[in-house]
């Protein structure tokens, strides 16, 4: 929590995301910028970006971005790797070295495809063996953690302010169609770099402004289905659960949110459009363990999109603009006009309301 004097300030972290719908690509540059206003919110704990259509030349490869603790680590963890994917290219992440970054472990990334015999063997999609994999490699190798593993994405972060963590990874010579951004004010974890957000799966991202009190309960149920979560953070859980509903279970991201942020007892039986109402009735009851209770804003990345939602009573700060073909998302309007100026339609979304914004078709 932010601190003012001895008063905590249940506001602290800072998020923002820009996407274009015509699926123009911008330098990671102007996310970086939009951190600069939002400082006070974070520690330096922990800072993050992740960019998406910025490997173009990779863009049908898994891009695994990888720390190591040490060489040996990382020559084990790349046996590893063999095992399941063909390696098409690896190389160390390129860094500038900053007095206000220090300890980065060993960072590297690999461009991988799922070897077809071992789709075979496991008798799973490629998405569910790189998931697989993922989660593998972080809850049984020590010294390595897996911190990005989607097509066409990469995530960059560590403990730092954001606006460092942007200068440290470089981020400027990156151009993507969507960007997102966080500033971190850890409450209930320590700071370290694979705590860091954006925390990702596959092409998913989420970036959080928060303290969910039902993360227990939410853990307990998705540990059911083969995820494990090893940091003991909010974010964490909640990509896992917006893979799980989306990707294994078949739900819209509309009908994702109204998992996490559902609706009211009373608002779904006030619901005048019958199948609107048995539809959310429906999920409230099959997925009752996954409602995200406590404060909380977050943003979704997903491959060609945007997500942004509040928690149902709407605790924690978000603000979305718009200008031309590009929408904004920030904890804060300062930041919005830091990379637009002249952002029209400035306005809060509604508590448990979600914010989608998709790319055009073929355009990413």
């Amino acid at each position: 929590m932010m601190k003012e004097g001895q008063v905590r300030i249940p506001s602290g972290c800072a998020i923002a995301a820009v996407v274009s719908r015509e699926g123009k690509r911008m330098s990671g540059e102007m996310i970086t910028n939009a951190m600069r206003p939002m400082h006070e919110r974070s520690n330096g704990l922990g800072g993050g970006f992740a960019g998406y259509g910025i490997y173009p030349e990779y863009k049908d490869f898994y891009a695994l971005h990888l720390f190591f603790d040490t060489r040996d680590t990382r020559k084990t963890c790349e046996a590893f790797l063999k095992e399941y994917f063909e390696v098409v290219h690896e190389e160390r992440i390129p860094t500038r070295k900053i007095p206000e970054i220090t300890d980065e472990p060993m960072i590297w990334r690999y461009f991988v495809a799922p070897l077809k015999s071992m789709l075979a063997s496991l008798q799973v999609d490629e998405k569910e063996m790189v998931a697989r994999a993922v989660m593998k490699i972080n809850t049984e190798m020590k010294g390595a953690y897996v911190f990005s593993s989607g097509k066409n994405i990469g995530t960059f972060k560590a403990v730092g302010f954001p606006e460092d963590v942007g200068v440290f990874y470089k981020v400027e010579e990156y151009e993507g169609y969507s960007w997102t951004a966080h500033g971190r004010y850890p409450t209930n974890t320590p700071g370290w770099w694979g705590g860091a957000h954006p925390f990702t799966l596959l092409d998913f991202s989420v970036v959080h402004n928060g303290e969910i009190s039902s993360y227990d309960a939410n853990r307990r149920f998705i540990e059911m289905f083969g995820y494990k979560c090893t940091l003991q953070t909010d974010t964490e859980v909640i990509t896992y659960i917006l893979d799980f509903l989306t990707r294994t279970q078949g739900l819209t991201l509309r009908e994702a949110a109204n998992v996490i942020a559902a609706p009211f007892w009373s608002t779904i039986e006030a619901e005048q459009d019958e199948a609107a109402r048995r539809r959310l009735t429906y999920l409230r009851t099959v997925f009752p363990s996954l409602l995200v209770t406590g404060p909380f804003s977050i943003v979704l990345g997903f491959t060609g999109g945007l997500m942004a939602l509040n928690d149902r009573l709407k605790l924690r700060s978000m603000v979305v603009g718009e200008k031309g073909d590009k929408v904004f998302i920030s904890s804060e309007e300062a930041a919005i006009r830091t990379m637009e100026p002249d952002a029209e339609h400035i306005y809060a979304p509604a508590g448990g309301e979600p914010v989608i914004v998709k790319v055009k078709e073929g355009a990413y």
